[in-house]
Parts: C-alpha cells; sequence; structure tokens
C-alpha cells in the first residue's frame, strides 16, 4: 500500500494509506456548482492522474474533445506527467475538497480542519513512504457519490 502526504512545503500535516487502485480528489465548481472528479495512482515519482470527470461544462470548464459520456459524467484521460507535489487552494468561499479512498469519501476539513474563512490556504499533495500510514481512523469516512 502506498502512502499518501499531506501538507505545505514539505511539512506533514496527514499520511493516508493508499490502495494499489488510487484515490479520487473531488470538488465543486465555485461558480457554476459541478461537481469535478481526478482520479490518482500514487506512485514513487509521484501522483499520476489517471482520469478526470465531470458532471457538465459551464465557465472555465470545456469537455475536451477525445471525452467519453459516462454514467452522467464527461470522462478524459489527461496526458500529464506524475505530479510531486499537486498543489491545490482551499478556500472559506467554496466548497473544500474531498478525497475518495476505495469508494469511501471525507472533506479535506475533516483531515486537516477547515480551510481559512479569510481568505485562501495552499495545500499540497504527493507521494512518500511513511510506515504506519492509516485511513485516518478518527474520522468517519462517507460513501462516494454515483
Amino acid at each position: 500500500m502506498s502512502a499518501l502526504c499531506l501538507g505545505l512545503a514539505g511539512a506533514i500535516a496527514a499520511t493516508l494509506a493508499v490502495p494499489g487502485t488510487g484515490f479520487t480528489l473531488a470538488w465543486s465548481h465555485s461558480v457554476e456548482k459541478i461537481r469535478w472528479e481526478e482520479h490518482y495512482l500514487v506512485r514513487d515519482d509521484g501522483l499520476r492522474l489517471q482520469y478526470a470527470r465531470v458532471r457538465g461544462s459551464g465557465a472555465g470548464m470545456e469537455i475536451p474533445d477525445d471525452a467519453r459520456f459516462e454514467h452522467g459524467y464527461w470522462t478524459y484521460r489527461p496526458q500529464l506527467p506524475a505530479l510531486q507535489p499537486l498543489r491545490l487552494t482551499r478556500s472559506g468561499y467554496s466548497s473544500d475538497y474531498e478525497i475518495c479512498i476505495e469508494g469511501r469519501c471525507q472533506p479535506m476539513s475533516a483531515l486537516l480542519g477547515p480551510p481559512d474563512s479569510s481568505g485562501s490556504a495552499a495545500l499540497e499533495l504527493w507521494s512518500c513512504r511513511q510506515p504506519g500510514a492509516m485511513m485516518a481512523p478518527n474520522v468517519s469516512w462517507n460513501h462516494a457519490p454515483p
């Protein structure tokens, strides 16, 4: 099982065990309120984006030409190198990210606390080797939406 580290500038705030099937990062678009998901595999060289899917299009959410409509989502496979780290911005003004592992989801705030309500906060995710990484036993994992 691989480990996913969450933090900033290499300082670890949380570590999660991630199976070989990877994890999904999900959020709602801040303007369109449409769910967006990206599925990653955790590898030694970084996080490898396997596919992305979005429920619809809108402001800044153009659907790629090669996308297929499957199970209510436009699904496509971006061709990107491994990301090490993956940088995100969390905001107190929009819904938080969710992380889903093996079909069970948790808001990022359950793992790291809420984002700063006075603005935005940076977050990094990266592959790491952490003995004893676990599935955050102190939080309740919800089933992923269909």
